[in-house]
């Protein structure tokens, strides 16, 4: 693996350089990849904290801290992703890891929900995560609520 940096910020102090690679990733793998039409734009970047993983000067993941109250009820991480070109290479689970500790460290030491693609489900239980739902569709794919609580 090649050079690894973590970095998390509010929206308002990401660059147009940052901003545009979250969006191009996102838009990469969410809507091109899964061929999924929906709005990525959601009015939800401006309250959260962004987790950018690069690697040299490849945005190889990002996820997005959501405060408690916008998505869940609970704080949550969201569109968690990773780049094409470093999938299979640990990076998901570094970045998940980091994402959890920054949201433990920035919103609160409390319990985070995430809505996850089901086909992902060993992937956030390897993580600690627990299924909380039944299967149900979003945008036309198959998800589940899972949360992890806080352990003290």
């Amino acid at each position: 693996m090649n050079h690894i940096t973590f970095i998390h910020k509010p929206f308002s102090e990401l660059t147009p350089h940052e901003l545009y690679a979250i969006l191009q990733l996102r838009s990469e793998v969410f809507v091109v990849e899964q061929n999924c039409v929906f709005l990525d734009a959601d009015d939800k970047d401006q309250v959260c904290i962004h987790v950018m993983c690069w690697q040299n000067e490849l945005l190889a993941g990002y996820t997005r801290l959501v405060p408690a109250g916008i998505s869940y009820e609970e704080q949550s991480i969201g569109r968690v992703v990773t780049s094409p070109k470093v999938r299979h290479a640990g990076i998901g689970k570094l970045l998940m890891n980091y994402s959890i500790r920054t949201t433990y460290e920035v919103l609160g030491k409390s319990t985070i929900t995430i809505g996850a693609q089901f086909y992902l489900r060993n992937f956030y239980t390897s993580l600690g995560f627990q299924q909380c739902s039944d299967i149900y569709i979003e945008d036309g794919i198959e998800h589940i609520k899972m949360f992890l609580p806080f352990n003290k």
